[in-house]
């Protein structure tokens, strides 16, 4: 008998125990957030200053709910980024599963955005409720990319909770290894946003080149 966990319940340690995923800082894995990044104009910056101003008046009446973080501040990015545009497009709430190869174990589960490219996993979004940790979706977002069908190339995700981001790469070959960005937010001075932004861009460009 297969036993079945829900994904949004599975725990670093099941992925690590189960599925031998490692965690890894080495600084050359993931230099895809900092290397290469395209300019963005003074309108893209326009915009991104009023999707601050916008999600700054949003906290002001609490509570701040999944589905407006994404109509607020995730769809705004990625229609900035061009995610909606051709060879792109956006599948909602798309379901997708994950199996252990020996111990019958099976996870399933929601994802609430997935960008696709001729139906390969390209960048997964998982937003969650503006007041949690982004630690709180980890496991989640990496249960969902450890069953992209290509492991053969790597994945990308990003974590979001409304104003912070935190992208995260995975390769599976030879073993399963993923490590993160550091978190970005949009209160934090400078301008995180415009970083958050040029950064799906440079996911995008790879994603199409592969």
């Amino acid at each position: 008998m297969v036993q079945t966990i829900q994904a949004k319940n599975v725990t670093l340690l099941d992925l690590e125990t189960r599925f031998g995923l490692q965690f890894t800082k080495q600084e050359q894995f993931f230099r895809e957030w900092q290397d290469n990044l395209p300019d963005i104009s003074d309108t893209e910056k326009q915009r991104l200053d009023r999707i601050e101003t916008n999600f700054s008046n949003l906290l002001k009446y609490p509570p701040t709910l999944e589905n407006t973080v994404k109509m607020v501040v995730l769809g705004q990015l990625l229609d900035l980024a061009d995610f909606y545009q051709f060879p792109l497009h956006i599948k909602s709430e798309a379901s997708t599963q994950i199996s252990a190869e020996d111990n019958g174990i099976l996870m399933r589960g929601d994802i609430d955005v997935l960008v696709l490219l001729e139906r390969l996993w390209l960048v997964v979004i998982e937003s969650k409720k503006a007041d949690f940790s982004l630690d709180i979706a980890r496991p989640q977002i990496l249960a969902y990319m450890l069953s992209n069908p290509h492991p053969e190339r790597p994945s990308f995700g990003l974590i979001a909770n409304g104003s912070s981001f935190r992208f995260l790469k995975l390769v599976q070959n030879p073993l399963p290894q993923y490590a993160m960005s550091r978190i970005f937010d949009m209160f934090n001075p400078g301008h995180d946003l415009y970083d958050v932004l040029r950064i799906l861009k440079r996911l995008k460009m790879l994603a199409i080149d592969d």
